[in-house]
């Protein structure tokens, strides 16, 4: 796409993320700046930001079918048909209580002190959460001095601008790129409902050997809800991401119903460990 350099950029947020979901580099680097609101205003200043809804000026809305944030929270009342993330902009919601619960009594639902309680005291310290919706996950890590930073597109919604304006670092990539990270350096990759079964299995894969690859020795991997069909868990997936060479840590299966019985879908809630020796 042409542009005048040291003028202002093409607003082709579309084409980026179009070319983000094939697997290739949203747009080269540029000679020319890009268009922030008119009107912008500073962020709230943390803890405030950390559960504040930002300015609707903070954000260019062009590329969005709502033109500012309430319209965002309210779209669960209008829109029709399942989407897992069509009320993430509610932060009085159910965005609210997640990761919050203190015990999981062997459900789905691993909580994060359970998972952190499986390695010795401060060693989970630096991560990554894939496709991390609002990046609540990485807020309730924060505040356990952990640093998470939080993959995401922007499907129909500002979700880099309000992870930014929450004051965690977003990363604007998709599941077909390469996880930009150095090999063995990570503590903890967690990734809630985006990988699943939507997903071309082959793709999948790579993806799994791509967290193995950054994940430090002894670093682990929180697949939280993973669906499918029943039958494909068995016959597809388990068989897929047991031949990556995880420890399993934590192992739990569960219907999910949220779309009727009938789907027969089931969830997959797993704690994987890289193993400390052998790893290669």
């Amino acid at each position: 796409m042409t542009y005048a350099v040291n003028g202002s950029c093409p607003d082709d947020e579309h084409l980026a993320q179009k070319l983000l979901l094939r697997g290739c580099e949203a747009l080269p680097r540029r000679r020319c700046r890009p268009a922030a609101s008119p009107d912008y205003v500073e962020p709230f200043p943390h803890p405030m930001c950390l559960w504040t809804t930002p300015s609707d000026n903070s954000v260019v809305w062009t590329a969005y079918t709502c033109k500012n944030y309430d319209c965002l929270i309210n779209r669960k009342h209008r829109q029709k048909g399942f989407d897992d993330c069509k009320d993430c902009f509610d932060l009085e919601g159910r965005e609210k209580s997640r990761w919050t619960a203190t015990e999981s009594h062997g459900s789905l639902d691993f909580t994060i002190d359970e998972v952190l309680a499986t390695k010795p005291p401060g060693t989970i310290r630096i991560g990554l959460d894939i496709g991390g919706g609002v990046a609540t996950f990485a807020i309730r890590m924060m505040q356990r001095n952990i640093t998470i930073v939080t993959t995401s597109m922007n499907l129909n919604g500002p979700f880099n601008s309000f992870i930014a304006s929450r004051g965690v670092v977003p990363l604007y990539i998709s599941i077909s790129q390469r996880l930009p990270f150095f090999d063995n350096t990570l503590d903890i990759v967690h990734s809630m409902h985006v990988l699943s079964n939507w997903i071309p299995t082959t793709l999948l894969h790579f993806l799994l050997f791509d967290v193995y690859r950054v994940l430090r020795p002894g670093g682990l991997f929180w697949l939280d809800h993973f669906f499918c069909s029943g039958d494909q868990l068995e016959k597809v997936y388990a068989p897929v991401i047991e031949s990556v060479g995880f420890n399993k840590l934590k192992w739990v299966v569960g219907r999910k119903l949220d779309r009727g019985p009938e789907l027969q879908e089931m969830y997959l809630s797993a704690l994987l460990e890289k193993p400390l020796k052998n790893s290669r």
